[in-house]
């Protein structure tokens, strides 16, 4: 032991007499990482830019909700299976594990997130995990460390670790005192949901990072997304994806929203290829860090009329959920997407009847649907 104090003096003052004249101290190694909780008031960082040869390597947080899966497997068709990482705190489906790599992840423990981001390698990070509006109202202390602590940790992570960070944002961001038909991006903001709450300081906590410390953050305002492969996660805009499992199930829905009540609503296949373009998209060409976007909006009577096109014998009718109409009251009616479709070229595939027929199409051949064909 002594000849190791010995050692460790000898080059403490090998180190402190360097031929340059200038100290060098020893520092812990978790000090010299770059997160805003340790970083220097000047510092400045820039996310990387990957040649066509050098593919981004993925993590994708709360990776099993309504879009993380479709996201994983448009990712991985583009760079690669093994560079797209799916994660989350709950077990996956056989069908989800075996098509490509997934590790448990959770958003509140920082030291297991940064330990997965080093090991692997991780230079963009698509951040899914939050409690969506209904079930937000339900348990709001849940809701805010989901919400509100897991993006500071992942905020931390991503400045640290120079990554590009996308977190999305919803119409669940505006308030009864935002103007709704149509909403523009800049606005009033003032949500009364913590759902929406969260979201604003998400928007806003990743404009400052982008600011502050150079973070290459970038979100998209989601409308209502429908698709035919997850199920309603507790959204306001979940009826729109229910009617049609119902309609083929038992050829009757029960609405929990009002029939005149118009919301802004997209096809995931929409959703995920904005999120991709607004991710590849050059950083001049970003005039704002939040964008947006939206295909097409409608009520629950309209959506009815065309699913009927289809499942002719439908019976709908209306039970209202105070609480989710009270939501969907605050929300726009249409949004204004034009910065996106100016900036990066955002352009939608789907509208209503498009969306009804790939609906239904998608979810198989069931007789009514036989018969309607």
């Amino acid at each position: 032991m002594p000849i190791i104090r010995n050692l460790s003096r000898a080059a403490s003052q090998l180190l402190q007499s360097s031929g340059c004249g200038c100290g060098v101290s020893l520092v812990p190694v978790r000090a010299i990482g770059v997160s805003p909780r340790q970083v220097a008031s000047d510092a400045s960082f820039h996310s990387v830019t990957f040649s066509e040869s050098d593919h981004p390597r993925v993590l994708i947080t709360g990776g099993l909700g309504q879009l993380g899966v479709g996201l994983a497997k448009l990712l991985r068709k583009r760079f690669g299976k093994n560079n797209v990482i799916l994660s989350d705190i709950r077990k996956p489906a056989d069908n989800v594990f075996y098509s490509g790599p997934f590790i448990f992840a959770d958003i509140l423990d920082y030291k297991n997130l940064r330990e997965i981001v080093v090991n692997n390698r991780i230079t963009w990070l698509f951040h899914y995990s939050a409690l969506l509006s209904a079930v937000g109202e339900a348990n709001v202390p849940l809701a805010r460390a989901v919400n509100i602590t897991g993006l500071h940790n992942v905020l931390d992570i991503a400045a640290e670790h120079n990554l590009r960070l996308f977190v999305p944002s919803t119409i669940g961001a505006f308030g009864p005192t935002s103007p709704r038909d149509p909403t523009p991006d800049l606005c009033i903001q003032r949500p009364r949901t913590i759902y929406g709450v969260s979201k604003v300081h998400a928007e806003l906590m990743g404009e400052y990072y982008h600011y502050r410390y150079g973070l290459d953050f970038r979100c998209l305002r989601y409308p209502g997304i429908i698709s035919a492969d997850s199920q309603p996660g507790g959204g306001t805009t979940d009826y729109a994806v229910k009617i049609f499992h119902d309609a083929i199930k038992t050829g009757k829905f029960k609405c929990y929203l009002r029939p005149d009540t118009r919301l802004p609503m997209m096809y995931i296949d929409d959703c995920l290829k904005a999120t991709l373009e607004v991710m590849e998209a050059p950083a001049e060409a970003l005039t704002m860090r939040t964008y947006n976007i939206s295909a097409m909006s409608f009520t629950p009577e309209e959506l009815a009329q065309e699913v009927q096109k289809y499942v002719p014998e439908l019976q709908m009718t209306y039970n209202v959920d105070q609480v989710r109409q009270a939501i969907a009251d605050s929300w726009p009616m249409n949004f204004d997407d034009s910065n996106a479709r100016r900036d990066w070229g955002w352009k939608h595939d789907y509208d209503l009847p498009e969306l009804v027929t790939t609906m239904f199409s998608y979810l198989g051949s069931d007789s009514r649907i036989a018969q309607a064909n």
